[in-house]
């Protein structure tokens, strides 16, 4: 979809939900898209070419299947340290068992919030924020209440999320050499273009660090396509990563040349090896 049709979807949603605060995040989309003479997204980075350690640092090393066991942490974080990559994501659950498996080795530890449909109050999703940053994590991503964005409760969508931006940067959390990292989770496969480009305002505007393509459990992931409309929404300012469906080289690559800049893959060690990986998160 080019950027004047994504212009029109966003008013037709503005229309579909008139009188309600949906009006301010699409305008705010639009000035973000820019002018309507502007035929496309921006288009991709030319000549991206990533070393192996640059891909490594990229990728958030993720475990996050229901049935995952102590073993499968411990392994996944045995992977991490090999390769190094930017982050293993666990449940909440296992944030200290990675964080202690991690102690020493330059990955952080990420954990999930209002996983996998975002429903939760909150409050809840405030409490699960702070206690897992009392367990060791250092980044947290967050699913945004979906079915609230769908009926155009947008200021509802930013209170949510800044709910746990803010439990993330409380002082309770303790002193930190950085401080914490909240990813938004869109869950681009269940949105509109017009959805997805007001979702990213409102995470811009509750202070979140990235947008999120996916949780890799819905009905598709990550595609270059969002990524960019993404990107071109939040500007330089935020992160973007790229979850679900991303198994191989040539497909970080590409996610990054469209404005990605971490990548969410359970197969790592598959793309490290320069295999294709299957997996969906």
């Amino acid at each position: 979809m080019q950027a004047n049709q994504i212009r029109d979807a966003l008013e037709q949603l503005r229309s579909a939900h008139a009188g309600t605060s949906t009006d301010a995040y699409v305008r705010e989309a639009l000035d973000r898209l820019g002018p309507p003479r502007r035929p496309g997204l921006g288009g991709p980075r030319d000549g991206v070419s990533l070393a192996p350690p640059e891909v490594a640092r990229l990728i958030d090393h993720t475990q996050l299947a229901p049935d995952a066991t102590d073993a499968a942490i411990q392994q996944l974080c045995t992977e991490a340290r090999t390769y190094e990559f930017a982050s293993v994501c666990v449940h909440p659950c296992y944030v200290p068992l990675a964080s202690s498996a991690l102690e020493t080795a330059p990955v952080a530890v990420c954990t999930v919030i209002g996983f996998p449909h975002g429903a939760n109050h909150p409050v809840t999703k405030a409490f699960e924020t702070k206690q897992a940053l009392e367990d060791g994590a250092d980044e947290v991503d967050m699913v945004l209440p979906i079915g609230r964005l769908k009926s155009g409760h947008m200021e509802a969508v930013e209170a949510d999320i800044r709910a746990v931006v803010e439990a993330a940067h409380d002082d309770v959390a303790g002193p930190r050499a950085q401080p914490p990292i909240v990813k938004v989770i869109l869950e681009t496969a269940l949105l509109t273009d017009a959805e997805k480009a007001v979702a990213c305002v409102a995470a811009r505007r509750a202070g979140a660090d990235f947008v999120k393509t996916s949780t890799g459990f819905a009905s598709g992931g990550a595609t270059a396509h969002d990524v960019a409309l993404m990107r071109q929404i939040v500007g330089e300012a935020l992160g973007v990563k790229a979850a679900g469906g991303v198994g191989s080289v040539d497909d970080v690559q590409r996610m990054v040349a469209h404005g990605a800049t971490r990548i969410g893959a359970s197969g790592g060690v598959s793309i490290m090896e320069g295999m294709t990986s299957e997996t969906d998160y």
